[in-house]
């Protein structure tokens, strides 16, 4: 087990109590805590290299394991003997306080719970992959990635590509124990997680449909959008249309709100949904942008290459 602390969270001292007080707990636990400037893909990688399982899982140190999460870990790998990796989801009571963090965590535990099955991405919150095949695809891409951001997801679309087999188990969960602030989360919704998952998406020509780039979620900005645009033009009818057409379309995410948070909160909880959305849709302009700049520089690298030859 490999667990990411260069920056000397303080939420460590609950992940590892948590790891050690699970049922099957790992054999061996290695927590990457020095060098400082070690960046969450790198720490991660360092801690693979110093695993000896044969198979690795992955707990963010602000991530409280539940009891049975190994054994749901094991019992995976034991049913499905070419099974790639598995990730799960964090649970339904984040502990953080505050109306955003209590959103921002739902957020991700709702959308987990609807992806479940066969992946093509994975998860570093709480996941486990073969460390032959993590060793073989080269680990995370640490040059890539110098700040947390989507390299789970691109290491998980390198293990499908070589046939791997992934799946989500959102029976497999943890707490989070972040707290987020509206600032927090946008910045990470824009240029932690959009732009580079759309700037991934534009190199390898391929639109993704996993996890939050469903079909719903898609509809979801459109209907943001429409309800922006009327805003803008003064049509209050096709503003409450495209509202009622977004909540419908999330039905069950502010149902969950409700259980969870309260009515208030869920009626906040549907505008930050909204914010979230049109921050994904800013993203893809600037993600498209990202890709086609790094592209250009690679092929003014090749050019120099070869001129030099």
């Amino acid at each position: 087990m490999v667990v990411p602390a260069t920056d000397q969270p303080a939420t460590l001292d609950r992940c590892l109590a948590a790891i050690h007080a699970a049922d099957d707990p790992p054999e061996e636990l290695v927590v990457v805590d020095a060098p400082s400037a070690l960046s969450a893909a790198a720490a991660r990688n360092a801690g693979a290299a110093r695993a000896d399982g044969d198979v690795v899982v992955f707990v963010d140190a602000d991530v409280v394991v539940h009891r049975d999460a190994f054994s749901r870990i094991r019992a995976a790998f034991d049913g499905r003997p070419g099974l790639t990796a598995v990730f799960g989801a964090y649970d339904d009571r984040p502990s953080a306080r505050g109306r955003v963090s209590a959103f921002r965590n739902l957020l991700h535990h709702h959308v987990h719970l609807g992806g479940a099955g066969p992946a093509e991405t994975f998860w570093t919150g709480l996941g486990a992959v073969r460390r032959d095949a993590f060793l073989e695809v080269g680990g995370f891409d640490e040059a890539r990635f110098p700040h947390p951001s989507v390299e789970d997801i691109e290491l998980g679309g390198r293990l499908r590509q070589r046939g791997g087999t992934i799946v989500l188990d959102p029976a497999i969960q943890g707490t989070h124990l972040k707290r987020w602030t509206l600032r927090s989360m946008i910045h990470t919704d824009f240029a932690r997680r959009g732009v580079p998952w759309v700037a991934l998406q534009v190199r390898n020509r391929r639109l993704s449909g996993a996890l939050n780039l469903g079909w719903r979620h898609r509809c979801s900005a459109l209907a943001v959008l429409a309800t922006l645009l009327a805003l803008v033009l003064r049509s209050p009818v096709v503003a409450l249309g495209s509202v009622g057409a977004f909540v419908a379309l999330n039905h069950a995410f502010y149902r969950l709100l409700v259980r969870r948070r309260g009515p208030l909160d869920a009626l906040l909880g549907v505008a930050l949904h909204g914010v979230h959305h049109l921050v994904a849709v800013a993203a893809v302009p600037a993600g498209i942008a990202a890709a086609l700049v790094e592209l250009s520089r690679a092929r003014r690298t090749l050019a120099s290459e070869a001129s030099t030859v």
